[in-house]
């Protein structure tokens, strides 16, 4: 495990690292980019389920995020894809070596908060030190800076209004949490479905909303989580050629457990059931064709390498971005 962690002495070169460790890709190219990330969490992580196990008996479990996360990466490799990790910072803490595994391999290390807590179940100041922790302990473990988020279970909504503040309050560049559609969870439905700059009283923060694409009027998740598993191949295909045709990067999601079918279940009624282990076997099929017929990134690089996204307040468009701010940073160094 290294021992230095970042610290905000050392900002600027802390922050201009995500142009200098960015892969590159040509411009011609960037439109049609893919982001594929990888929720890294493990069986019993299911949110909102009365048989869900605290995190007090997490630990006594039997684990296969291990296995699993090694093998997606294995996967990851034969392709040449290099993607975004959303570790929880309970895995990173108690499997060290997988986070240290994904960086040496050229992944994005990101967060997905510590506890594995739906936003809304959340106090601004308890998400805080949540978001925080997670980020320490996986700046401790993989020696570099953290710039992105994702929320258990994409759980921002009307009613988190606090929480792209706290997100830059805790030092984030970028989040990946908001659901621009009906979800079990939540969701929050604010109009904007490419990436975009949301600005507050304490900074600013990119935004990547989960991709979704319009059926007769209605957004639609094809590309990540259950949706990816549910629907046919082809389908999803089509549906990420029109996202990418109006410009807009496809962000997939998966997590290790749903290409391991013979995992364990737990206790829930029928509904959730066919929700969380419908097509496991098809999972593995399913990623290897979407490494095979997309252009796959990570957000660092997508950022880095000058992805344009929308400011939402046209009042503020004057302002520098976090991109920007990273940029005049590594020309001072």
């Amino acid at each position: 495990m290294s021992s230095h962690r970042p610290t905000d002495s050392e900002a600027p070169a802390r922050l201009s690292s995500i142009l200098s460790t960015a892969l590159p890709f040509t411009r011609g190219s960037a439109k049609q980019l893919c982001v594929f990330s990888v929720d890294v969490e493990d069986w019993f992580h299911i949110l909102d389920l009365p048989a869900t196990p605290p995190l007090t008996k997490w630990s006594a479990l039997p684990s296969r995020v291990e296995k699993n996360f090694l093998k997606l990466l294995d996967i990851l490799d034969e392709a040449n894809a290099k993607v975004t990790c959303f570790f929880l910072g309970w895995v990173a803490q108690r499997f060290p070596h997988l986070v240290q595994e994904a960086a040496k391999r050229g992944h994005e290390v990101a967060s997905h908060g510590y506890a594995h807590t739906l936003t809304s179940h959340m106090t601004p100041d308890g998400f805080f030190r949540d978001a925080k922790k997670s980020k320490g302990i996986l700046e401790d473990v993989a020696g570099q800076q953290v710039y992105g988020y994702r929320a258990a279970g994409f759980s921002v909504t009307e009613s988190t209004h606090w929480f792209f503040d706290k997100l830059i309050e805790a030092g984030y560049l970028y989040d990946s949490s908001v659901f621009p559609a009906r979800r079990g969870h939540g969701g929050l439905r604010n109009g904007h479905r490419g990436p975009h700059m949301i600005v507050g009283p304490c900074g600013e923060i990119i935004e990547f909303p989960m991709t979704v694409e319009p059926v007769f009027g209605a957004p639609v998740c094809f590309f990540g989580g259950g949706y990816l598993r549910f629907f046919p191949y082809a389908m999803m295909k089509h549906m990420a050629k029109r996202v990418l045709a109006n410009g807009l990067p496809v962000i997939f999601y998966v997590h290790p457990r749903e290409i391991d079918p013979e995992h364990p279940r737990l206790p829930m009624n029928l509904k959730r059931r066919f929700k969380c282990y419908v097509n496991l076997r098809a999972t593995e099929r399913k990623i290897r064709r979407i490494l095979a017929d997309f252009e796959i990134t990570s957000f660092q690089n997508l950022l880095a390498n000058g992805w344009p996204y929308h400011v939402s307040d046209a009042a503020v468009s004057s302002l520098p971005s976090p991109v920007e701010k990273l940029a005049e940073e590594h020309e001072r160094i």
